[in-house]
């Protein structure tokens, strides 16, 4: 018995760590991108027909991507383990049947259980959720066998403080840029080299059907056997079906045309020997329009620098036109997919540097450089830039290591 007792203890406790690891992990990488998180509700409101909830996408984002990080934070550490179990099972118990759905009907091709950082299909992502969902019972079942490691009081101060860092990151993914950026456009990203797709890499493949008539009648042919060389057959129609997908490269739907000439710039941009600065605005009628503004004394300095300048937007030419006029604009816009647009930078609008193709640096509109900054060499001040912002989030997470560490060691000593 005492070693049924023990496997059983054993068991709990992988459980307990396994699933607490999983929601820390999903909650997290979702909660640095928040946007990121409110584009997916947003997709899923469409796709089930309730896109009058779509003004709700961000602050569900926020509050789901917390609840998940802080679930597993829970378990982990053992803090408020019951509530932590109950969460967990409940949390499972609506999405396992949810993916069932989604895998079934497929009305979005990515879950975005674990945002950019995993991508899982439909599929994928409901076998995950049955394994979670067993390991989420498993806890339940044994929830009160859990030891507690830290007075209640001490289990609810430390649950609060958590709720407020984790809030507190995806707050500065939107007021500023993503902590870890899992996009094919993060810094560093070569965009032609995303956009390439590997030697050998598998294609789309088709399954043709060849429809031919004879005496009044339509048959169906495969396309390595249809009647070519019988005349008394006459073609109608082919139809080609796709039954296996090959392979997507990362970055596959990044075009630049225009807005007035309609010219495909896309080839010149990414591989111009210049630094080429890009103003994402996906939409103009959303986008800060001080920053709108501001961006015309950056592009001024790269004119006068023989740099290029263009806004990417996906705003109809009458919307450009207007924005334009109102704001005094002097720079160049460029029609990009909406998509694409949300993808490369999480802000609206964002700055870009690309040099011969790379990104090297990217701004929110609340980080924006003033044209008084720069400097001709774009790279070092690019580097400079990366390194400040680094040192001061090494900073603050060291800080605040330091002071959970502290916190914990003295009031597990007290228990």
């Amino acid at each position: 018995m005492p070693e049924i007792i023990l496997v059983m203890k054993i068991l709990v406790d992988i459980a307990r760590i396994l699933l607490g690891a999983v929601f820390i992990f999903s909650g997290f990488v979702k909660g640095v991108d928040p946007l990121g998180s409110t584009y997916k509700f947003v997709d899923y409101f469409t796709a089930f027909h309730l896109t009058f909830l779509s003004p709700l996408a961000f602050t569900l984002a926020l509050l789901q991507n917390a609840a998940e990080t802080l679930i597993g934070i829970a378990l982990l550490l053992r803090l408020r383990t019951n509530t932590a179990a109950w969460a967990a099972l409940l949390f499972m118990a609506f999405y396992t049947p949810l993916t069932f759905i989604l895998a079934l009907t497929n009305p979005v091709t990515d879950c975005g259980c674990f945002g950019d950082a995993l991508i899982l299909t439909n599929w994928q992502t409901f076998y995950k959720n049955i394994v979670l969902m067993a390991l989420a019972v498993l806890v339940f079942v044994r929830r009160k066998k859990i030891a507690p490691v830290y007075s209640p009081l001490t289990e609810w101060i430390c649950v609060a403080a958590f709720a407020v860092a984790v809030v507190g990151i995806s707050i500065h993914g939107y007021r500023h840029l993503p902590l870890f950026d899992f996009r094919p456009y993060s810094i560093g990203s070569d965009i032609p080299q995303g956009m390439t797709v590997p030697e050998g890499m598998p294609g789309d493949e088709f399954v043709t059907t060849l429809f031919y008539e004879k005496n009044g009648i339509v048959q169906e042919f495969p396309e390595h056997d249809y009647p070519w060389n019988d005349s008394t057959w006459t073609w109608k129609d082919t139809k080609s079906v796709l039954v296996k997908k090959g392979y997507v490269p990362p970055i596959h739907d990044f075009s630049l045309t225009e807005s007035v000439t309609g010219e495909d710039i896309t080839d010149a941009v990414l591989s111009s020997e210049a630094y080429t600065f890009l103003l994402v605005a996906y939409r103009l009628d959303e986008a800060n329009q001080k920053a709108l503004k501001q961006a015309d004394s950056i592009a001024q300095f790269c004119r006068d620098n023989g740099y290029g300048f263009y806004c990417l937007t996906s705003s109809l030419q009458n919307e450009i036109d207007e924005v334009k006029t109102r704001l005094g604009l002097s720079y160049d816009f460029c029609l990009t997919d909406g998509i694409a647009l949300k993808t490369v930078i999480r802000a609206n609008p964002g700055l870009v540097l690309l040099e011969k193709g790379t990104v090297i640096d990217k701004w929110h509109f609340n980080d924006m450089p003033n044209a008084q900054e720069l400097t001709p060499n774009l790279l070092n001040y690019a580097l400079q830039h990366r390194t400040d912002v680094s040192d001061s989030r090494l900073f603050y997470l060291l800080l605040s290591l330091f002071a959970l560490a502290v916190f914990v060691f003295f009031n597990y000593r007290k228990k």
